[in-house]
Protein backbone atom coordinates (compact mmCIF):
# COMPACT_ATOMS: atom_id res chain seq x y z
CA UNK A 1 0.00 0.00 0.00
CA UNK A 2 1.77 3.39 -0.82
CA UNK A 3 1.77 5.55 2.14
CA UNK A 4 2.79 9.43 3.00
CA UNK A 5 6.42 10.14 3.97
CA UNK A 6 6.79 10.43 7.77
CA UNK A 7 7.03 13.62 9.22
CA UNK A 8 3.90 14.39 6.69
CA UNK A 9 0.11 14.69 7.59
CA UNK A 10 -2.98 14.42 5.78
CA UNK A 11 -5.28 17.83 6.24
CA UNK A 12 -8.95 16.62 5.77
CA UNK A 13 -12.08 16.72 7.94
CA UNK A 14 -11.90 18.82 11.03
CA UNK A 15 -8.38 19.22 10.91
CA UNK A 16 -8.95 21.11 7.17
CA UNK A 17 -11.29 23.35 8.68
CA UNK A 18 -8.98 24.45 11.48
CA UNK A 19 -6.04 25.18 8.69
CA UNK A 20 -9.04 27.21 6.79
CA UNK A 21 -9.90 28.77 10.26
CA UNK A 22 -6.55 29.88 10.63
CA UNK A 23 -6.50 31.40 7.25
CA UNK A 24 -10.04 32.78 7.60
CA UNK A 25 -8.90 35.06 10.70
CA UNK A 26 -5.76 36.22 9.28
CA UNK A 27 -7.15 37.29 6.29
CA UNK A 28 -9.87 39.43 8.03
CA UNK A 29 -7.27 40.68 10.85
CA UNK A 30 -4.50 41.43 8.15
CA UNK A 31 -6.53 43.16 6.17
CA UNK A 32 -7.68 45.40 8.60
CA UNK A 33 -3.91 46.68 9.02
CA UNK A 34 -3.64 46.26 4.99
CA UNK A 35 -2.40 43.42 3.68
CA UNK A 36 -2.90 41.69 0.87
CA UNK A 37 -2.46 37.70 0.12
CA UNK A 38 0.72 36.46 -1.79
CA UNK A 39 1.29 33.33 -2.62
CA UNK A 40 5.05 31.93 -4.22
CA UNK A 41 6.30 29.60 -5.88
CA UNK A 42 7.10 26.11 -3.35
CA UNK A 43 10.95 25.56 -5.68
CA UNK A 44 13.25 28.46 -5.73
CA UNK A 45 16.79 28.79 -6.92
CA UNK A 46 18.98 27.56 -3.77
CA UNK A 47 20.89 31.09 -3.70
CA UNK A 48 17.24 32.80 -2.84
CA UNK A 49 17.20 31.16 0.48
CA UNK A 50 20.89 30.91 0.95
CA UNK A 51 21.57 34.67 0.59
CA UNK A 52 19.20 35.87 3.64
CA UNK A 53 18.71 32.79 5.63
CA UNK A 54 22.45 32.24 6.03
CA UNK A 55 24.78 29.78 5.10
CA UNK A 56 25.61 28.91 8.68
CA UNK A 57 21.96 27.96 10.01
CA UNK A 58 20.36 24.36 10.63
CA UNK A 59 17.98 25.07 8.10
CA UNK A 60 20.71 25.71 5.27
CA UNK A 61 23.10 23.28 6.37
CA UNK A 62 20.83 20.14 7.62
CA UNK A 63 16.92 20.90 6.69
CA UNK A 64 16.74 22.36 3.26
CA UNK A 65 15.47 19.98 0.65
CA UNK A 66 17.09 19.82 -2.33
CA UNK A 67 15.08 19.50 -5.79
CA UNK A 68 16.80 17.79 -8.77
CA UNK A 69 14.63 16.70 -11.89
CA UNK A 70 15.27 12.63 -13.16
CA UNK A 71 17.96 14.32 -16.12
CA UNK A 72 19.10 16.34 -13.99
CA UNK A 73 20.02 13.96 -11.04
CA UNK A 74 21.76 11.09 -13.60
CA UNK A 75 24.25 14.12 -14.74
CA UNK A 76 24.96 14.79 -11.39
CA UNK A 77 25.48 10.97 -10.63
CA UNK A 78 27.53 10.88 -13.99
CA UNK A 79 29.86 14.48 -12.80
CA UNK A 80 30.11 13.51 -8.84
CA UNK A 81 29.23 16.88 -8.05
CA UNK A 82 26.67 19.90 -8.91
CA UNK A 83 29.84 22.02 -9.69
CA UNK A 84 28.86 22.79 -12.72
CA UNK A 85 24.73 23.10 -12.46
CA UNK A 86 23.63 26.78 -13.18
CA UNK A 87 21.77 29.26 -10.32
CA UNK A 88 18.66 28.44 -11.91
CA UNK A 89 19.41 24.52 -11.84
CA UNK A 90 20.32 24.64 -8.23
CA UNK A 91 16.75 24.40 -6.71
CA UNK A 92 15.23 23.56 -3.50
CA UNK A 93 11.76 23.34 -1.14
CA UNK A 94 10.95 26.64 0.20
CA UNK A 95 12.00 26.01 4.25
CA UNK A 96 10.39 29.32 5.33
CA UNK A 97 8.10 32.07 3.65
CA UNK A 98 10.20 35.33 4.24
CA UNK A 99 13.31 35.14 1.65
CA UNK A 100 10.72 33.70 -1.37
CA UNK A 101 8.10 37.11 -0.58
CA UNK A 102 10.90 39.45 -0.22
CA UNK A 103 12.68 37.72 -4.09
CA UNK A 104 9.12 38.37 -5.48
CA UNK A 105 9.05 42.20 -4.34
CA UNK A 106 12.07 42.54 -5.60
CA UNK A 107 11.72 40.63 -9.03
CA UNK A 108 8.17 42.12 -9.56
CA UNK A 109 9.12 45.65 -8.10
CA UNK A 110 6.68 45.98 -5.73
CA UNK A 111 8.02 48.82 -3.75
CA UNK A 112 8.93 51.01 -6.09
CA UNK A 113 11.56 53.78 -5.49
CA UNK A 114 9.45 56.44 -3.48
CA UNK A 115 6.48 54.07 -3.62
CA UNK A 116 4.31 53.48 -0.53
CA UNK A 117 5.36 50.49 1.80
CA UNK A 118 3.94 47.08 0.66
CA UNK A 119 2.24 44.55 3.30
CA UNK A 120 1.49 41.04 2.33
CA UNK A 121 0.25 38.17 4.01
CA UNK A 122 0.76 33.97 2.79
CA UNK A 123 -0.81 30.74 3.90
CA UNK A 124 1.40 28.08 2.71
CA UNK A 125 3.32 24.49 3.09
CA UNK A 126 6.80 24.62 3.93
CA UNK A 127 9.44 21.91 3.60
CA UNK A 128 12.30 21.11 6.26
CA UNK A 129 14.25 17.89 6.22
CA UNK A 130 13.91 17.76 10.22
CA UNK A 131 13.94 14.28 12.46
CA UNK A 132 9.72 14.09 12.29
CA UNK A 133 8.69 14.91 15.73
CA UNK A 134 5.67 16.29 17.90
CA UNK A 135 5.42 19.89 16.39
CA UNK A 136 8.23 19.21 13.79
CA UNK A 137 7.40 17.95 10.32
CA UNK A 138 8.89 18.14 7.47
CA UNK A 139 6.19 19.57 5.69
CA UNK A 140 4.34 21.84 7.73
CA UNK A 141 2.21 25.12 7.32
CA UNK A 142 2.68 28.89 8.06
CA UNK A 143 0.50 31.92 8.49
CA UNK A 144 3.13 35.35 8.23
CA UNK A 145 3.06 38.43 7.21
CA UNK A 146 5.57 40.73 5.59
CA UNK A 147 5.75 44.54 5.69
CA UNK A 148 8.29 46.33 2.97
CA UNK A 149 9.31 49.48 2.86
CA UNK A 150 8.94 50.51 6.50
CA UNK A 151 11.68 51.61 8.36
CA UNK A 152 9.85 53.76 11.22
CA UNK A 153 9.68 51.58 14.86
CA UNK A 154 6.11 52.01 15.01
CA UNK A 155 6.00 49.14 11.97
CA UNK A 156 7.61 46.93 14.26
CA UNK A 157 5.33 47.49 17.11
CA UNK A 158 2.08 47.29 14.84
CA UNK A 159 3.29 43.81 13.65
CA UNK A 160 3.96 42.40 17.34
CA UNK A 161 0.52 44.25 18.32
CA UNK A 162 -1.24 42.37 15.51
CA UNK A 163 0.34 38.71 16.24
CA UNK A 164 -1.02 38.78 19.44
CA UNK A 165 -4.05 40.55 18.35
CA UNK A 166 -4.23 37.02 16.18
CA UNK A 167 -3.70 34.83 18.91
CA UNK A 168 -5.90 36.32 20.95
CA UNK A 169 -9.07 35.81 17.90
CA UNK A 170 -7.53 32.34 17.48
CA UNK A 171 -8.87 31.44 20.71
CA UNK A 172 -5.67 31.96 22.83
CA UNK A 173 -5.72 33.05 26.38
CA UNK A 174 -3.02 36.07 26.36
CA UNK A 175 -2.55 35.69 30.01
CA UNK A 176 -0.92 32.38 28.82
CA UNK A 177 1.05 33.27 26.50
CA UNK A 178 4.65 35.23 26.76
CA UNK A 179 6.36 37.85 24.24
CA UNK A 180 9.86 37.70 24.32
CA UNK A 181 11.53 40.76 22.31
CA UNK A 182 14.73 41.70 21.64
CA UNK A 183 17.43 43.61 19.40
CA UNK A 184 19.99 41.99 17.14
CA UNK A 185 21.74 45.46 16.02
CA UNK A 186 22.13 46.83 12.91
CA UNK A 187 25.27 46.65 10.36
CA UNK A 188 26.18 49.83 12.38
CA UNK A 189 26.88 47.99 15.87
CA UNK A 190 26.49 44.11 15.05
CA UNK A 191 30.21 43.46 13.78
CA UNK A 192 32.07 44.54 17.13
CA UNK A 193 29.22 42.25 19.14
CA UNK A 194 29.99 39.57 16.90
CA UNK A 195 33.44 39.68 17.84
CA UNK A 196 33.03 39.96 21.65
CA UNK A 197 30.62 37.02 21.06
CA UNK A 198 33.20 35.03 19.05
CA UNK A 199 36.09 35.82 21.40
CA UNK A 200 33.95 34.27 24.11
CA UNK A 201 32.88 31.38 22.50
CA UNK A 202 36.55 30.68 22.07
CA UNK A 203 37.72 31.31 25.07
CA UNK A 204 35.44 28.21 26.40
CA UNK A 205 35.81 26.14 23.03
CA UNK A 206 36.77 23.32 25.46
CA UNK A 207 33.14 23.33 26.44
CA UNK A 208 31.39 24.05 23.34
CA UNK A 209 29.90 21.70 20.81
CA UNK A 210 31.63 21.08 17.40
CA UNK A 211 28.31 23.01 15.95
CA UNK A 212 28.78 26.57 17.98
CA UNK A 213 32.84 25.95 17.00
CA UNK A 214 32.25 26.39 13.72
CA UNK A 215 29.44 28.76 14.01
CA UNK A 216 32.30 31.15 15.88
CA UNK A 217 33.52 31.33 12.59
CA UNK A 218 30.88 31.77 10.44
CA UNK A 219 28.56 33.40 12.55
CA UNK A 220 29.01 33.43 16.40
CA UNK A 221 25.28 34.47 17.10
CA UNK A 222 23.99 31.31 15.93
CA UNK A 223 25.97 30.03 19.34
CA UNK A 224 22.70 31.66 21.23
CA UNK A 225 20.54 29.01 19.28
CA UNK A 226 22.21 26.19 20.60
CA UNK A 227 19.97 23.08 21.08
CA UNK A 228 22.70 21.83 23.49
CA UNK A 229 21.84 21.86 26.81
CA UNK A 230 25.46 22.64 28.14
CA UNK A 231 26.49 25.15 25.67
CA UNK A 232 23.16 27.27 25.93
CA UNK A 233 24.45 27.74 30.10
CA UNK A 234 27.94 28.21 28.90
CA UNK A 235 26.26 30.88 26.76
CA UNK A 236 24.04 32.59 29.42
CA UNK A 237 27.42 34.30 30.51
CA UNK A 238 28.01 36.01 26.75
CA UNK A 239 27.94 39.43 26.06
CA UNK A 240 24.97 40.59 25.54
CA UNK A 241 23.93 42.81 22.50
CA UNK A 242 21.94 45.15 24.51
CA UNK A 243 25.04 46.12 25.75
CA UNK A 244 26.34 46.56 22.61
CA UNK A 245 23.90 48.41 20.71
CA UNK A 246 24.59 51.60 18.62
CA UNK A 247 22.81 54.71 19.96
CA UNK A 248 20.73 54.49 16.58
CA UNK A 249 19.78 50.93 17.48
CA UNK A 250 19.01 51.54 21.23
CA UNK A 251 16.66 54.29 20.54
CA UNK A 252 14.91 52.02 17.64
CA UNK A 253 14.72 49.21 20.31
CA UNK A 254 13.26 52.43 22.59
CA UNK A 255 10.52 53.63 21.01
CA UNK A 256 9.05 50.31 20.42
CA UNK A 257 9.26 49.29 23.57
CA UNK A 258 6.97 52.51 24.47
CA UNK A 259 4.67 51.71 21.98
CA UNK A 260 3.90 48.42 22.95
CA UNK A 261 3.31 49.44 26.48
CA UNK A 262 1.12 52.71 25.15
CA UNK A 263 -1.28 49.27 23.53
CA UNK A 264 -0.94 47.41 27.13
CA UNK A 265 0.82 44.55 25.13
CA UNK A 266 3.10 42.37 28.09
CA UNK A 267 6.67 41.59 27.05
CA UNK A 268 9.40 40.04 28.12
CA UNK A 269 13.02 41.39 27.29
CA UNK A 270 15.34 38.16 26.38
CA UNK A 271 18.88 39.40 25.52
CA UNK A 272 19.55 36.03 24.10
CA UNK A 273 17.14 35.80 21.22
CA UNK A 274 18.71 36.03 18.26
CA UNK A 275 16.09 33.73 16.05
CA UNK A 276 17.07 31.06 13.89
CA UNK A 277 17.91 33.04 10.36
CA UNK A 278 20.83 35.36 9.83
CA UNK A 279 18.60 37.61 8.15
CA UNK A 280 17.28 39.43 11.31
CA UNK A 281 18.93 42.98 12.64
CA UNK A 282 17.07 45.31 14.88
CA UNK A 283 13.82 43.56 16.57
CA UNK A 284 12.87 40.31 16.98
CA UNK A 285 10.32 38.39 18.89
CA UNK A 286 8.88 35.31 20.08
CA UNK A 287 5.30 34.09 21.43
CA UNK A 288 5.52 30.51 23.47
CA UNK A 289 2.76 29.17 24.89
CA UNK A 290 2.82 28.41 28.69
CA UNK A 291 2.00 25.04 30.42
CA UNK A 292 2.48 23.36 27.28
CA UNK A 293 5.73 21.64 25.94
CA UNK A 294 5.09 23.35 22.27
CA UNK A 295 7.94 25.72 21.92
CA UNK A 296 7.48 29.01 20.34
CA UNK A 297 4.60 28.92 18.28
CA UNK A 298 5.20 32.11 16.35
CA UNK A 299 7.71 34.83 15.86
CA UNK A 300 9.52 37.08 13.45
CA UNK A 301 11.17 40.43 13.31
CA UNK A 302 12.97 43.22 11.06
CA UNK A 303 15.15 42.36 8.22
CA UNK A 304 16.46 45.65 5.88
CA UNK A 305 18.99 44.13 4.22
CA UNK A 306 17.53 40.83 3.03
CA UNK A 307 16.13 42.97 -0.48
CA UNK A 308 19.74 43.79 -1.44
CA UNK A 309 21.27 40.05 -0.42
CA UNK A 310 18.15 39.11 -3.06
CA UNK A 311 19.46 42.01 -5.67
CA UNK A 312 17.17 44.66 -5.15
CA UNK A 313 17.84 48.11 -3.93
CA UNK A 314 17.95 49.21 0.38
CA UNK A 315 14.64 48.02 1.41
CA UNK A 316 13.74 48.03 5.08
CA UNK A 317 11.12 45.31 5.72
CA UNK A 318 10.10 43.32 9.08
CA UNK A 319 7.35 40.41 9.35
CA UNK A 320 6.34 37.02 11.34
CA UNK A 321 5.39 33.56 10.56
CA UNK A 322 3.36 31.22 12.73
CA UNK A 323 2.67 27.43 12.49
CA UNK A 324 -0.47 25.88 11.93
CA UNK A 325 0.48 22.44 13.18
CA UNK A 326 1.99 24.10 16.55
CA UNK A 327 -0.81 26.14 16.87
CA UNK A 328 -3.22 23.30 16.59
CA UNK A 329 -0.74 21.72 19.62
CA UNK A 330 -0.43 24.57 21.88
CA UNK A 331 -4.63 25.16 21.45
CA UNK A 332 -5.31 21.68 22.43
CA UNK A 333 -2.67 21.67 25.41
CA UNK A 334 -4.93 24.74 26.74
CA UNK A 335 -8.00 23.62 26.10
CA UNK A 336 -9.11 25.09 22.74
CA UNK A 337 -9.56 23.76 19.39
CA UNK A 338 -9.71 25.25 15.72
CA UNK A 339 -11.61 22.80 14.66
CA UNK A 340 -15.55 23.16 13.80
CA UNK A 341 -18.01 20.34 12.92
CA UNK A 342 -18.52 19.59 9.37
CA UNK A 343 -21.19 21.94 7.99
CA UNK A 344 -24.68 21.55 8.00
CA UNK A 345 -26.67 20.69 4.64
CA UNK A 346 -29.96 19.85 2.98
CA UNK A 347 -30.34 16.38 1.69
CA UNK A 348 -33.01 15.40 -0.88
CA UNK A 349 -34.07 12.29 -0.61
CA UNK A 350 -36.92 10.15 -2.99
CA UNK A 351 -39.29 8.03 -1.90
CA UNK A 352 -38.50 5.37 -4.05
CA UNK A 353 -36.49 4.88 -7.60
CA UNK A 354 -39.70 5.95 -9.95
CA UNK A 355 -38.58 9.63 -7.95
CA UNK A 356 -35.21 9.67 -9.24
CA UNK A 357 -35.75 11.76 -11.81
CA UNK A 358 -36.72 14.19 -9.43
CA UNK A 359 -34.50 14.85 -7.04
CA UNK A 360 -31.81 16.01 -10.41
CA UNK A 361 -33.63 19.38 -10.89
CA UNK A 362 -34.38 19.98 -6.55
CA UNK A 363 -30.79 19.00 -5.97
CA UNK A 364 -29.67 21.80 -9.28
CA UNK A 365 -31.80 24.10 -7.88
CA UNK A 366 -30.92 24.90 -4.75
CA UNK A 367 -26.79 24.14 -4.98
CA UNK A 368 -27.30 26.63 -8.11
CA UNK A 369 -28.64 28.94 -4.84
CA UNK A 370 -25.71 28.56 -3.14
CA UNK A 371 -26.76 25.70 -0.49
CA UNK A 372 -24.90 22.82 0.08
CA UNK A 373 -26.98 19.83 -0.94
CA UNK A 374 -26.56 15.96 -0.78
CA UNK A 375 -28.40 13.09 -1.87
CA UNK A 376 -28.10 9.33 -2.55
CA UNK A 377 -26.39 8.16 -5.22
CA UNK A 378 -26.34 4.49 -4.46
CA UNK A 379 -30.11 3.27 -4.54
CA UNK A 380 -30.83 3.12 -0.78
CA UNK A 381 -34.40 2.55 1.07
CA UNK A 382 -36.16 6.30 2.21
CA UNK A 383 -35.07 4.51 5.73
CA UNK A 384 -31.47 4.06 4.44
CA UNK A 385 -31.34 8.00 3.28
CA UNK A 386 -32.41 9.14 6.65
CA UNK A 387 -29.58 7.81 8.22
CA UNK A 388 -27.33 8.71 5.35
CA UNK A 389 -28.66 12.69 5.87
CA UNK A 390 -28.17 12.32 9.89
CA UNK A 391 -24.67 11.26 9.39
CA UNK A 392 -23.91 14.02 6.87
CA UNK A 393 -25.56 16.28 9.51
CA UNK A 394 -28.18 17.56 7.18
CA UNK A 395 -30.70 20.11 8.70
CA UNK A 396 -33.58 19.19 6.65
CA UNK A 397 -34.28 16.52 4.50
CA UNK A 398 -36.24 17.49 0.99
CA UNK A 399 -38.65 14.03 0.44
CA UNK A 400 -39.90 13.78 -3.16
CA UNK A 401 -42.39 10.55 -3.38
CA UNK A 402 -45.22 9.71 -5.57
CA UNK A 403 -48.10 12.05 -4.10
CA UNK A 404 -45.47 15.07 -4.27
CA UNK A 405 -43.84 14.49 -7.61
CA UNK A 406 -47.70 14.59 -8.53
CA UNK A 407 -48.85 17.47 -7.21
CA UNK A 408 -45.65 19.37 -7.95
CA UNK A 409 -44.37 19.61 -4.11
CA UNK A 410 -42.23 18.81 -1.92
CA UNK A 411 -42.07 17.63 1.66
CA UNK A 412 -39.33 19.42 4.50
CA UNK A 413 -38.54 17.09 6.48
CA UNK A 414 -36.82 18.74 10.07
CA UNK A 415 -33.74 16.62 10.87
CA UNK A 416 -33.97 17.71 14.42
CA UNK A 417 -37.68 17.75 15.31
CA UNK A 418 -38.93 15.34 12.98
CA UNK A 419 -41.50 17.94 11.76
CA UNK A 420 -42.78 17.83 8.09
CA UNK A 421 -44.72 20.47 5.80
CA UNK A 422 -45.65 20.03 2.23
CA UNK A 423 -44.26 23.09 0.20
CA UNK A 424 -44.69 24.00 -3.63
CA UNK A 425 -41.73 22.61 -5.78
CA UNK A 426 -41.40 26.28 -7.13
CA UNK A 427 -40.78 27.55 -3.37
CA UNK A 428 -38.31 24.75 -2.61
CA UNK A 429 -35.38 27.39 -2.23
CA UNK A 430 -37.03 29.84 -0.32
CA UNK A 431 -38.65 27.74 1.90
CA UNK A 432 -35.55 26.26 2.59
CA UNK A 433 -33.81 29.16 2.99
CA UNK A 434 -36.35 30.40 5.59
CA UNK A 435 -35.64 27.38 7.40
CA UNK A 436 -31.97 27.44 7.38
CA UNK A 437 -31.57 30.91 8.52
CA UNK A 438 -34.34 29.83 11.69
Amino acid sequence: MAQRIQGTEDLFGGYMRAWQCMQDVARELFGAYGFDLMETPAIEQVDTFVHGIGESTDVVRKEMFRVFSGALMERLLDAGSEGGLKARQRMALRPEGTAGIVRAAVQNNLVPQGGAPTKLWYAEAMFRGERPQRGRLRQFHQVGVEWLGASDAVADAECIIMLMEYFTRLGFDVARLKLRINSMGDAACRPAYREKVRAFILDHKDEMCEDCLERADVNPLRAFDCKVDHDREVMAAAPLVTDNLCDDCRAHYGQVKRYLEEAGVAYEEDPTLVRGLDYYVRTVFEVDALGTDVGAIGGGGRYDGLAELEGGKPTPGIGFAVGFERIALALAAQGGSLETAAPSCVYVACAASEQRQAVFPATLALRQAGIRTEADYQGRSLKSQFKQADRLGARICAVLGADEVAAGTVTLRDMRTHEQVQVPRAELVTQVRERLGA
